[in-house]
């Protein structure tokens, strides 16, 4: 029997609630495979479910996203072999382990050409941007689109992607130095929203027609301004909260902001079925080797360190992705 080092969490809150345990894994199941885990990808739902934020039953797990190599098959696996390379996302929680049991239909083969840590730290979040660019707003040549966070592991490939698409990015982030990143990113334009006057630049930036599209994962910070850089019957997508969640507000808002169109998505629903997660995963490797997608690794941390990566995310202390090793 294989021993597992996981880590658990008996009750929510700040990144020390956290345990290392250590565990016997039994052999995998019925169409689910065993895997030896050799690097594990950080994404903001793990923040948000560590801190109670996306309330789970405990104990549980923490993690979506990792890649390794299988070491054992269950029942009825034919087109897994021992020895492949693989990644998920969409899984179920439990990535932050050393090895773990996932189902077979939740994985994806990794392409020739991706090391494992590139993988975790574009795979999820370019996941994300494509379905944001492709199914929630399809981007094209005509767009304005605005980009929160663009210097962020997210906020990089969606921008590069959608100046990939033609479009015109502007992206912000907190700082000169974080914008400066943005635009080696894909952006056009990047604007510092720390400063109080960022939705003017945003809007003078665009001679007045604003943004068709806004992609906004900070949340409380920026909700407000979001909505007045969308242009009339321009879309605002609030896919993420880093700054604290958006206060309740009258809807009638979006009728006076321009009959603006709001919504909420979510990355899983858009990966809920195999032929769809394979297809969706052929995208964003294709993306990678054609360098629409590139991978920006701002931080590396063992497993045992876990904390610590939780703690640099939400300090907003690095740029790009976060990859944590087994």
């Amino acid at each position: 029997m294989t021993k597992t080092h996981a880590v658990q969490l008996t009750e929510f809150g700040e990144p020390d609630v956290m345990r290392l345990v250590s565990a016997d894994l039994p052999g995998p199941a019925s169409g689910h495979v065993q895997l030896k885990q050799t690097a594990i990808g950080f994404n903001y739902i793990d923040v948000y479910q560590r801190s109670g934020k996306y309330l789970l039953p405990t104990p549980t797990g923490l993690g979506h996203e990792a890649a390794g190599v299988i070491t054992a098959l269950g029942d009825g696996v034919a087109d897994l072999q021992v020895g492949d390379r693989v990644i998920y996302m969409n899984a179920g929680i439990g990535a932050y382990a050393t090895h773990r049991n996932v189902a077979a239909e939740r994985v994806v083969k990794l392409p020739a050409g991706i090391d494992d840590e590139t993988a975790v730290a574009i795979f999820f979040k370019a996941m994300t941007a494509q379905y944001l660019l492709t199914k929630t707003y399809v981007v094209g040549p005509d767009d304005i689109v605005l980009v929160h966070a663009a210097a962020g592991g997210v906020g990089q490939i969606l921008s590069g992607w959608a100046k990939a698409l033609g479009a015109t990015v502007i992206g912000t982030a907190g700082s000169p130095e974080k914008c400066a990143i943005a635009r080696d990113a894909g952006c056009d334009i990047a604007i510092d929203y720390s400063q109080p006057e960022w939705v003017s630049q945003v809007v003078a930036a665009t001679d007045g027609s604003k943004a068709s599209v806004v992609y906004d994962s900070v949340g409380q910070h920026t909700f407000l301004g979001s909505l007045d850089c969308a242009r009339p019957f321009g879309h605002v997508v609030v896919f993420g909260a880093a700054s604290g969640p958006i206060a309740p507000f009258d809807v009638e808002l979006l009728n006076k902001k321009g009959c603006l169109y709001l919504t909420r998505p979510s990355v899983f629903p858009h990966n809920a079925d195999l032929a769809t997660f394979r297809a969706n995963a052929a995208m964003v490797f294709d993306a990678y080797r054609q360098g629409t997608v590139r991978a920006h690794i701002g931080a590396r941390f063992p497993l045992a360190e876990v904390a610590q990566a939780h703690t640099t995310a939400q300090n907003r202390a690095t740029t790009g992705a976060i990859v944590i090793v087994p």
